[in-house]
């Protein structure tokens, strides 16, 4: 079978930058990374996060995510409490919703802080705008992050309150699988998933689990479920002295990686393929091969009934929902 070769990286940086509007092919959909080295003050993260969704926007991107807590990296566990939001309430949330609507894009906010049910945690949750500036789907992570290398350690337990349910998402572009950074490491999450066409994978890892395990990872998770996997991620250093490993990617379900941002802030593109996907569904029927199920956790599936169109699977004109 003959694979598609990975596209030429368009990098887009806020200051200056310029995207190539190359339009999408019929039958396919434009998805946007973005990569950004967010720090401890919301206010200046949501400029530049508006900056680099308005050039995703001028390259022709219809779906935008962003990377996990893109609205703050503090120097402290205290500074992201401060920062949490009740939902349907606060900066962040307007903002996103703001800027769904105003570009009539679907756009995901790789994770907010949000109210836990204890004073000094959140939950980190992924939040889905679509085209109306609606939230139409709240993920909160399950996996919370653990390390200790003796002078490298993280214990997310400590700040973030676990979520407890899979959620998915039907959209124009398919069915989304809403994911969150150490998620990545857990292949059952997303074989609860009822079939999935398009995985997110919001993250922030560190530099040293980045390099030795991301790609790897995500193309993996690609692979397994014939998916495309968009993941943004944090990427430089952090004023709080932690480094981030980068790499935003986006990869189509034979585990080619279609466009990539090592370091730095940035949009990561790439058109989806329906016709393309069942193709490959087709020809390597894996996910009807499936013998052991994954039940634990029920899985959420958000129906989303507004006007939008959703591609043909064919390839042909879109087709209404």
């Amino acid at each position: 079978m003959t694979t598609k070769k990975p596209a030429r990286p368009s990098v887009a940086r806020p200051k200056g930058a310029q995207v190539k509007k190359s339009a999408p092919q019929v039958g396919t959909a434009r998805v946007a990374a973005i990569q950004m080295a967010s720090g401890p003050s919301v206010a200046s993260n949501l400029a530049e996060a508006e900056q680099l969704i308005e050039l995703a926007v001028e390259a022709g991107a219809r779906l935008i995510v962003l990377p996990e807590f893109f609205c703050i990296m503090g120097m402290k566990d205290a500074d992201v409490v401060k920062a949490r939001e009740a939902e349907g309430r606060g900066p962040v949330q307007t903002f996103l919703s703001r800027m769904a609507k105003k570009h009539q894009v679907w756009l995901i906010g790789g994770s907010v802080p949000l109210e836990a049910s204890v004073a000094n945690k959140v939950r980190n949750s992924c939040l889905v705008y679509d085209e109306r500036g609606k939230q139409v789907a709240r993920y909160d992570k399950i996996h919370l992050f653990g390390l200790d290398l003796g002078n490298e350690r993280y214990q997310e337990a400590k700040l973030i309150e676990p979520g407890d349910k899979i959620v998915v998402v039907n959209s124009p572009f398919g069915r989304i699988g809403l994911s969150i950074c150490y998620d990545l490491r857990f292949p059952e999450l997303y074989r609860a998933m009822p079939d999935v066409d398009i995985i997110v994978v919001p993250s922030a890892f560190t530099a040293t689990t980045g390099r030795a395990h991301f790609e790897t990872l995500i193309r993996a998770r690609a692979i397994e479920n014939l998916a495309y996997v968009i993941a943004p991620a944090q990427g430089g250093y952090h004023l709080a002295g932690r480094e981030t490993h980068g790499d935003s990617m986006i990869v189509d379900p034979w585990g080619v990686v279609l466009d990539r941002l090592p370091r730095g802030s940035g949009v990561v593109i790439a058109n989806i393929n329906p016709a393309y996907q069942a193709s490959l569904r087709k020809s390597l029927p894996a996910l009807k091969h499936r013998f052991i199920t994954c039940r634990q956790i029920k899985a959420d599936v958000v129906e989303h009934h507004a006007t939008a169109k959703r591609l043909s699977p064919n390839g042909g004109e879109p087709i209404a929902k």
